[in-house]
C-alpha cells in the first residue's frame, strides 16, 4: 500500500473545492462584501466543513490595502478578557505618564475574519464583549480611570454544534445571520468529496493550483461586488416587505430588518443586479429570522416558509 502524503498544516482546502453547503458558503461570502451583515453563526455536527469553509474563504479575499493578505484569527475558548481585548499598564502610566496598551486578539482581527469555534462554550460576558465590539467596530479598555480605543472591524464567524450546549437567545439575536449544516445524504456528492478530499490530501499543492483561476474569479466577484454595493438601489415596497416580515413572524427588535436589508444588497451586488428583488429576500430571510423567531421555553419552533406564503403573493401582486 502506498504511503499518503503529509499535508502541511499551512496549506489551505480551496474554497471553490468544498462540495454542497451552499447556504453556508452564502452567508460567508455576504459578509465578505458587506461585513455590516454582522456575521454568522453555523451550527451543525462536526465533520461538516464549518472550519475548512472559514479558513478558504480568507484565501479568495481581496488583499489589504498594503498589500498583506487576510488572515484567519482565532479566539481560543479558555480565552481570558485581557487577552481579547488587551492590557493598559498601570503602574508604567502611573510613573511614566506614557500610556503603555498590549494588544488584544480584538487588536489582530481588524479587517480580518475572527473565528470562534463551540461559541456556545465561550463564557457569556466573553460573547457579550465580542459582539458588542462587533457592532460598534471598536474596542474600547477601561481600566482604574485610564482608557485606551482602537478600531476593531472584523468578519466575525462563530461555529458551533447544538448537542454540546445551547446558546442565550440574546446573543444568537446579534449574529447577523444563521446557517444549519448537515452531512450531505446524496450517495454522488458524498463520493465528490472523498475524491477531492483523497486528491487534496495526495498532492496538495496539485489540488490547489487546479481551483486557483476559480479562486481568483471569486476573488474579482467579490472585488465588483464591494464596489457596486452603494450604488445598489431597493424600492419603497420592498422596504416595507421587510418590515412585515419581522412583524408576520413575530420578530422582536429592528436587528432582522437591517440585517436583511443589508444582506439583500450584498447579495445584489455579488450577482451584479443593480437592485434587490424579491428573490433576494426569499432565498436570505430564512438566514436572518430562523435564529430570531420567539420561542417558548423547550418549543422546537422552525421557520417554514409556508409561514409567509400570503405576505409573498400580496406583495408580487404589487410588484406586477
Amino acid at each position: 500500500m502506498m504511503k499518503r502524503k503529509e499535508t502541511n498544516m499551512s496549506t489551505i482546502y480551496p474554497f471553490t473545492a468544498l462540495v454542497g453547503q451552499n447556504q453556508m458558503k452564502l452567508a460567508l461570502l455576504l459578509n465578505a462584501v458587506d461585513p455590516r451583515v454582522g456575521g454568522v453563526l453555523i451550527q451543525g455536527d462536526k465533520g461538516t466543513a464549518k472550519s475548512t469553509a472559514v479558513r478558504g474563504l480568507a484565501k479568495v479575499l481581496p488583499m489589504h490595502r498594503d498589500g498583506t493578505p487576510m488572515k484567519v484569527v482565532d479566539l481560543p475558548l479558555h480565552c481570558t478578557e485581557d487577552r481579547l481585548v488587551g492590557t493598559l499598564d498601570i503602574e508604567r502610566i502611573l510613573q511614566e505618564g506614557k500610556q503603555k496598551f498590549s494588544p488584544g486578539i480584538l487588536f489582530e482581527a481588524h479587517e480580518n475574519i475572527l473565528y470562534v469555534d463551540e461559541v456556545n462554550l465561550l463564557e457569556d460576558y466573553l460573547v457579550d464583549t465580542l459582539l458588542d465590539v462587533a457592532a460598534m467596530g471598536v474596542n474600547r479598555v477601561e481600566r482604574e480611570g485610564i482608557s485606551h480605543s482602537h478600531p476593531s472591524r472584523f468578519i466575525l464567524v462563530g461555529t458551533m454544534n447544538p448537542e454540546e450546549g445551547a446558546i442565550r437567545p440574546q446573543l444568537l439575536d446579534r449574529f447577523g445571520l444563521s446557517v444549519t449544516v448537515k452531512a450531505e445524504t446524496d450517495v454522488a456528492l458524498r463520493m465528490e468529496v472523498l475524491r477531492r478530499r483523497l486528491a487534496f490530501e495526495d498532492t496538495p499543492q496539485a489540488f490547489i493550483e487546479s481551483y486557483r483561476k476559480d479562486d481568483e474569479a471569486l476573488r474579482n466577484t467579490i472585488e465588483s461586488a464591494r464596489k457596486a454595493l452603494p450604488t445598489i438601489g431597493v424600492d419603497a415596497n420592498l422596504l416595507e416587505l421587510i418590515a412585515n416580515i419581522s412583524i408576520t413572524l413575530g420578530v422582536e427588535g429592528h436587528r432582522s430588518d437591517i440585517t436583511l436589508l443589508n444582506s439583500s444588497r450584498a447579495l445584489a451586488a455579488l450577482q451584479g443586479e443593480p437592485h434587490v428583488t424579491m428573490d433576494h429576500l426569499k432565498q436570505l430571510t430564512p438566514l436572518v429570522v430562523s435564529h430570531r423567531m420567539k420561542r417558548k421555553p423547550f418549543e422546537q419552533r422552525e421557520f417554514d416558509e409556508t409561514m409567509l406564503d400570503n405576505l409573498w403573493a400580496t406583495y408580487e401582486g404589487i410588484q406586477k
